[in-house]
Formats: C-alpha cells, sequence, structure tokens
C-alpha cells in the first residue's frame, strides 16, 4: 500500500531516514557553502536589459564545478540572442543520473538574468549583504536563490540516497525577464532536454500549479504633421493615442469584475507601460506610439483576448480623422495552465514540505508569468517551487531591497532535496 508520498507502508523506516539524512547534510553545509554560493552570485551583475548575461553563466559555472558538479556550457547564437533584445547569453545544463537511470527525468529550472536594481537600496544592491536573517541584493529572491536551491539540494540527493533511480537536471538560464525564448525554449528547441517532470523557480509556502500569461503589444498612430498655430491643418497622432488609451483603460475597469477560478489569481490587469511621440510643443505630432501589456488568465483564450484588444483599439482609433492606426504584437507568453500530469510533483513536494514544516502546504496559481509556461506548453508537467516568501511583494521582487530569508531558503532546499528523493523512489507511485 503507498502512502501520500509515493511510499510503502514498509518503507516508512527507509523514508524517515533518507528524509533526515537529506536535512543534516543540508544544515552541515548551509552556512559556510550555501549561503556564500549565493552571496558570490549576487555580486556580479546579470542585469537584463541590457542582457549582457554570459559572463555570469561563466562565473556560475565555475562555482558549480567547485561543488563537484560536471556544467554543459550552450553558448545561444549570437543572432538568436540579438533577435530577442539581448547582447550574450549562455545557458547551462547539470545532469546527474542515479541507479540504472530507469525512473524519470526531472528537471529544476531557475533563471540567472535580473532586473536593473533601480534606487531607493539600502545596501549595494550586489554586496549580497546579510542582516537580520535576510540576504539583500537584486536577484537574491529572483531566482539567484533557485540556483542555490537546486544545487545543494541535488548535491545532498547525491551523497544521502543511494536508493533512488532516475536523472535530476539543473536549467540554469538567463532570459526569463524579457520572454524565456533564449533560455528554455532554446533549450528544447535544440532537443538539448526533454524532462518528464519540471520544477522552476517559485517560493517557500505554495506549490505553484498556474499563473498568468502575458500579451504586450504595440499600438502606432501615424498622422500629418502641422503648425501649432493652424492645427486644423494637421492629424494629430497623439490625439489619437489619448482616445485608444482613454477606450483601454475605461476596458480596464471593466476587466475587474472577471476572476480567474484558480486560487491566488484574481482578475486580469492591463497596463499602458511605454508612450512617446511628437517632436515639438509647436508642432502637431504626426507619430506616437504605446506598448500595453496585458495579463491572461489561464481560464482564457490568448487569441480571444488579443482580438478583444484590437476591436477596442480600433473602434476608439477611428474618432480622429486621418490618423492611420497600426497594431502588432510585441510579445506572447502564454499561461500556465494546471493539469492531471502535474499531480505526482504536486505530491512530492507537499510530502516533502509537511516532513520539513510539520504542516502541508497549499497548491494554488500566482498572477505572474514565468518560464514555467515554457515546459508546459511543451508538454512537460510543471510546477512552481523556491525559495521565497508568501508573496513577491514581501521579498521585494523587482524593487529596492530585494531580499531572501535565510531560512526560507534552507527550508526550500530541504523541500526540494525531499521531493526528488520521492519521484525517484523506486517505489514511487
Amino acid at each position: 500500500m503507498l502512502n501520500g508520498g509515493g511510499m510503502s507502508e514498509n518503507d516508512s523506516c527507509y523514508e524517515k531516514t533518507a528524509t533526515d539524512c537529506l536535512g543534516s547534510v543540508i544544515d552541515r553545509d548551509f552556512d559556510h557553502a550555501q549561503v556564500p554560493f549565493l552571496q558570490k552570485l549576487v555580486s556580479v551583475p546579470s542585469d537584463n536589459p541590457p542582457g549582457d548575461c554570459a559572463p555570469h553563466a561563466v562565473f556560475s559555472a565555475g562555482l558549480l564545478e567547485e561543488l563537484g558538479f560536471k556544467v554543459e556550457r550552450h553558448t545561444v547564437p549570437q543572432d538568436f540572442v540579438e533577435r530577442h533584445g539581448m547582447k550574450s547569453a549562455t545557458n547551462l545544463i547539470i545532469r546527474e543520473r542515479f541507479g540504472d537511470g530507469s525512473g524519470p527525468v526531472v528537471a529544476l529550472n531557475a533563471h540567472g538574468d535580473v532586473v536593473p536594481p533601480g534606487e531607493g537600496w539600502i545596501h549595494d544592491p550586489y554586496a549580497g549583504v546579510i542582516e537580520e536573517g535576510r540576504l539583500y541584493g537584486r536577484g537574491a529572491a529572483v531566482s539567484k536563490s533557485d540556483f542555490a536551491t537546486y544545487a545543494f539540494a541535488l548535491r545532498a540527493l547525491k551523497e544521502a540516497c543511494a536508493n533512488v533511480s532516475g536523472t535530476i537536471e539543473l536549467h540554469l538560464t538567463y532570459d526569463e525577464e524579457i520572454g524565456g525564448h533564449v533560455g528554455p525554449g532554446w533549450l528544447l528547441a535544440e532537443g538539448l532536454s526533454r524532462p518528464d517532470y519540471v520544477v522552476s523557480a517559485g517560493f517557500t509556502y505554495d506549490v505553484m500549479i498556474a499563473h498568468n500569461g502575458s500579451l504586450q503589444l504595440d499600438v502606432a498612430f501615424t498622422g500629418r504633421a502641422a503648425h501649432s498655430a493652424w492645427p486644423e491643418t494637421g492629424a494629430d497622432a497623439i490625439e489619437a493615442a489619448c482616445r485608444v488609451m482613454s477606450a483601454l483603460y475605461a476596458y480596464r475597469d471593466k476587466l475587474s469584475g472577471h476572476h480567474s477560478s484558480i486560487e491566488g489569481i484574481d482578475a486580469p490587469t492591463l497596463v499602458i507601460g511605454t508612450i512617446e511621440g511628437g517632436v515639438a510643443a509647436n508642432v502637431v505630432p504626426a507619430q506616437a506610439r504605446f506598448r500595453l501589456e496585458r495579463r491572461i488568465l489561464p481560464d482564457e483564450q490568448a487569441d480571444d483576448v488579443e482580438a478583444e484588444l484590437r476591436r477596442v483599439i480600433m473602434r476608439a482609433a477611428s474618432e480622429v480623422a486621418g490618423v492611420e492606426c497600426i497594431v502588432s504584437q510585441h510579445l506572447l507568453a502564454l499561461p500556465l495552465v494546471p493539469s492531471e500530469g502535474q499531480a505526482p510533483l504536486i505530491h512530492a513536494l507537499q510530502d516533502a514540505a509537511e516532513a520539513v514544516f510539520g504542516e502541508r502546504i497549499s497548491k494554488k496559481g500566482m498572477p505572474l508569468f514565468t518560464d514555467a509556461r515554457i515546459y508546459s506548453n511543451a508538454g512537460c508537467p510543471t510546477v512552481l517551487y523556491g525559495a521565497g516568501p508568501r508573496c513577491l511583494q514581501d521579498a521585494n521582487g523587482h524593487r529596492a531591497n530585494e531580499h531572501v530569508v535565510l531560512e526560507d531558503l534552507r527550508r526550500a532546499t530541504k523541500v526540494v532535496a525531499g521531493a526528488l528523493m520521492r519521484l525517484l523512489s523506486p517505489t514511487a507511485a
């Protein structure tokens, strides 16, 4: 008979021993090895943009090799990198085979690119300062912390668990902040990996089974320039843009009543993030453009969302005579949608977390979009779990003073190691 963790009742002694042993190895290495490892990762910038991230990959590979791993360096072709708005990218893969290898291939994916630090930090964003149990730095929570979580969970599994079978892969990539096509998208397209299951960077207190998608549209207006003394002789592109933006904000207000059925995800959001236009205050502007983002719920169809947005835009743009409006898709990142294939991952992580925390963690969704959806949409069951807070705002993700609570890092490492043990157990369901 199998219990919730996929282990037979006769193996409960083995499970307890292995779980305790994993925890002991992680505790042994945590302060003197794992925490300094993360501090070193934070110390090397990998801001995206500008996206010159290959140097950080080379640095990370060296640190991982010092831990005893064999690291594959996969340099992404320059033309492909530049086409996606980056300067350089090298993806890293570690593959560790256990037993006879007959068990599943489980990939752990975290990204090393980060948003630029911005202003308002109480510490140098690249110093990795530790204060009151928190490690501060850009990428400390999103998601260099999970380079450390996954590497040290795998290291503990290698040392403490002999009676498992399968393959664990670490996929350490560098373009999550701009869409994931240079990272996981490229690895999968090139046939460099085809995992049975994937765990992507997440947070300590829940298993994330779903997240929003992102649709970004560029909206460009072309009118006719004229002297500001005779504006009626021109066609004002900025006026048309303002009409369209007003219509989009009204549309956004109505979205607040459209709720997802998945816990943790509320209503869709829409933001107009950039705008530009005109040449001088005394010239009727002939050009204007803006970029918007509409988050797509896992419950929604991307084609329907885009078609509705285009209708809103074109209807409002038609109110200004003489101005042409062109809408083009800048980015489409599909949502992570829950699936039955996630069940073994969910159960393994919940069982492992219960052994570490003494309570069962929940499964839910989140409004972000991540690289997880790339694996899922390629047919690989995927969830998110890693080191971090209950919600990203608690860690100041993408804001000044980003940090990870070190105890969350320790506990997430133990949970990931325990989940991998369960997934690779010969008696796993």
